[in-house]
C-alpha cells in the first residue's frame, strides 16, 4: 500500500455535454492513451472537479482528478524549477488547495523515513486564465510522464483524469523539456505586450482623472500563503475590491485592477497594465507569512530598489519574485537594459516618488492599523520595476501572526485600514497633480512633492 492525500467535495451537478477528446503532448516524452469517448458540450456546461488524490512511491506517483467530463489534456514538463505541467480547460476546482503532500511509501527496507524520496514535493492546482487550468506538479527528481489521459469514471461519475510519472535519468528528463520547450509556440508566459484575448486587463479608457492602479497578489494556480484556512489570494482580493469602491465612491480617480476575480496575471503583465494605463501610482497588496518568527507582525509598505534593504526584504522579493514559476510558467532571460541609461532620470523620479507615497501610506495606515517594528523597506520586486509608474508594495500583515490573522479575516478591519488606504492614495494623487500643475514647465525636486493634508 501506498501512501495518499486527497481533497474532495460533495458537488454532485455534473456538466452536461461537455466533450473533448483527450490529447496528450507528445514533445515532452507522453506515450498516447486512448480517447475517452467526447460529450457535446452545452451553452451553460462548466467542467468541475470534485476530488484529487496524489498516491506515490519512492520511483512513481499517480495523481487522479475526479471530473465531470473530459477534457482535453497537455502535459509537458519544464526546469527551473523542475516540475510536471497538465493544462486543462477552465475547470471549477470545488476542492480546497492542498495543503499537504504525501509521504511515499518505500519498498525498501530499513528506508530513512524523514527523507523526502518521492518524486512529487507538492502539487497545486488553478485557473491559469480566461479558459485555462492548469495542476503543477513539483519534482524532487528528474521524471517522465507515462500517462496523462482520462478514463470513464464509472457508475454515471464524470470521468477521471489519470496523470502518472516515473522516475527517469537526468538526461532524459533535460531532453523532454527542451522537446516541450520548442512546441511551447504562442504560449503566453508573462512577456506578452498586448492584453489577453478575452480578459478584463485592458486599460481602462481615459477619463481626464488620474489613474492609480490597485495589484492583488497572486490568483489563480498562484494561491500565495495559506495558514488555517486563510488564502492570500482570497484575502488581498477583497482587500483591493474594498479599497477599489472606496476611491470610486470619492470619485475624484479613475482605478483599475490588476485581476477582479480568481485568475492569475503573470507579473510582467501586471506592470504592462499600470504603464498603458497611465497610472501614476500602483500598489500591490499581499499578506504574507514569516513561519520562523510568528511574534512579528504589523503592515510594512516596500518600494524597489536594486539592494533590499535588509535580509528579511530580500526573502520576500525573492518569494514574490517567483510568482511566475509558481504558475508553471516557462521562466526568460530578462530583456536587455539598453534603455536603462536613457531612462536613468525618470526612474530616480520615480523611485523617489515611490519613497514620497510609502511614507504618506505609512502615515495614514497607523491611524487605523499595527505597523511592522520596521515598517519602510526596499528590494528588488520585479512588480514594482515600471521605470515610470511610482509603485509600493504593501504587506497587510503576516497570516503566521495570530492577531495579524485575526485582523485579516476581520470586516470591520479591512474596512477601517482600506479606507485609510484609499486616503492615502488621494491625497498624494491630488496633491501630485496640483503640483505639477503648478511647477509646469519648470521641474521640482520629487522629493519636496507635497503629500496632500495630514490625516
Amino acid at each position: 500500500m501506498s501512501k495518499r492525500v486527497g481533497f474532495s467535495s460533495p458537488v454532485t451537478r455534473l456538466a452536461r455535454g461537455l466533450g473533448l477528446a483527450v490529447a496528450v503532448l507528445l514533445a515532452s516524452g507522453l506515450h498516447a492513451q486512448e480517447a475517452v469517448p467526447a460529450v457535446r458540450a452545452g451553452a451553460d456546461a462548466r467542467l468541475v472537479a470534485s476530488s484529487v488524490e496524489l498516491e506515490q512511491f519512492d520511483d512513481r506517483a499517480r495523481l487522479v482528478l475526479d471530473l465531470s467530463s473530459a477534457v482535453d489534456a497537455s502535459a509537458f514538463l519544464l526546469s527551473d524549477p523542475d516540475r510536471a505541467i497538465i493544462d486543462l480547460p477552465e475547470i471549477d476546482f470545488a476542492v480546497p488547495p492542498p495543503t499537504a503532500t504525501p509521504r511515499p511509501r518505500s519498498r525498501r527496507r530499513g528506508l530513512d523515513r524523514a527523507k523526502p524520496v518521492g518524486l512529487v514535493a507538492s502539487y497545486r492546482f488553478g485557473r491559469l486564465g480566461p479558459g485555462r487550468s492548469r495542476v503543477i506538479l513539483n519534482l524532487s527528481a528528474p521524471a517522465r510522464i507515462q500517462r496523462a489521459a482520462c478514463e470513464p469514471g464509472g457508475a454515471g461519475r464524470g470521468s477521471r483524469l489519470v496523470v502518472e510519472l516515473a522516475r527517469t535519468d537526468p538526461a532524459s528528463f533535460r531532453a523532454a523539456v527542451q522537446a516541450a520547450r520548442a512546441t511551447m509556440v504562442g504560449a503566453w508566459t508573462g512577456t506578452r505586450t498586448s492584453p489577453r484575448p478575452g480578459t478584463d486587463q485592458s486599460p481602462a479608457a481615459p477619463s481626464g482623472k488620474p489613474v492609480v492602479v490597485i495589484d492583488p497578489g497572486h490568483g489563480g494556480i498562484d494561491s500565495g500563503a495559506i495558514v488555517n484556512g486563510s488564502v492570500e489570494k482570497e484575502l488581498v482580493l477583497g482587500f483591493a475590491k474594498s479599497v477599489a469602491s472606496k476611491l470610486e465612491a470619492d470619485g475624484r480617480l479613475a482605478v483599475v485592477l490588476t485581476r477582479q476575480d480568481d485568475t492569475f496575471v503573470p507579473l510582467a503583465e501586471r506592470v504592462r497594465l499600470a504603464r498603458e494605463s497611465g497610472a501614476l501610482l500602483f500598489v500591490s497588496i499581499h499578506a504574507d507569512t514569516l513561519a520562523e518568527a510568528t511574534d512579528v507582525a504589523g503592515a510594512t509598505v516596500y518600494t524597489v530598489s536594486e539592494r533590499a534593504s535588509d535580509a528579511t526584504a530580500a526573502r520576500l522579493a525573492e518569494k514574490e519574485n517567483s510568482a511566475d514559476a509558481a504558475a508553471g510558467l516557462d521562466q526568460r532571460p530578462e530583456a536587455s537594459e539598453v534603455s536603462t541609461i536613457l531612462q536613468d532620470l525618470t526612474r530616480r523620479e520615480t523611485r523617489a516618488l515611490s519613497h514620497v507615497f510609502a511614507r504618506t501610506l505609512l502615515t495614514y495606515w497607523k491611524v487605523a492599523g499595527r505597523l511592522n517594528k520596521n515598517p519602510q523597506r526596499s528590494a528588488g520586486f520585479l512588480v514594482l520595476k515600471a521605470p515610470d509608474v511610482p509603485s509600493v508594495l504593501l504587506e497587510l500583515g503576516y497570516l503566521t501572526n495570530r492577531r495579524d490573522d485575526q485582523a485579516l479575516s476581520s470586516s470591520e478591519w479591512r474596512d477601517a485600514t482600506a479606507t485609510r488606504v484609499a486616503e492615502a492614495i488621494t491625497a498624494f494623487l491630488v496633491a501630485r497633480e496640483s503640483s505639477v500643475a503648478s511647477t509646469a514647465p519648470s521641474r521640482g525636486g520629487a522629493e519636496e512633492a507635497p503629500i496632500g493634508a495630514k490625516p
